[in-house]
């Protein structure tokens, strides 16, 4: 069930302190303050919460940033569609640790 969205990165924040979401599902690219960065506060804030992150700016490297900050899984959005969205937020959302490279 989705229960709500975001439109930048400090908005993120303040909806997961309101409701206490089970999954997060984050781009790279947000206005004010970027999934990293919202990634890193989510982190702190609600650290039980589950993080993933889809991007068309997927890499190696920010991969391994996005981990860093607490990122349970990167997908692309040249690679990964809707269906390997929904695998990998039911799969967190079930507790399954579940990584999938960057470059896919």
């Amino acid at each position: 069930m989705v229960c709500g969205e975001a439109e930048n990165g400090t908005a993120a924040i303040e909806f997961v302190r309101r409701v206490k979401p089970d999954v997060v599902l984050l781009d790279y690219a947000m206005p004010l303050m970027n999934g990293l960065e919202a990634a890193r506060g989510l982190s702190l804030l609600a650290p039980e919460c589950a993080i993933l992150m889809y991007t068309m700016f997927a890499t190696p490297q920010l991969s391994e940033l996005a981990a860093a900050a607490g990122v349970r899984t990167v997908l692309s959005k040249d690679v990964n569609g809707i269906g390997a969205v929904m695998e990998a937020i039911e799969g967190v959302a079930l507790g399954n640790a579940q990584s999938l490279d960057a470059a896919g």
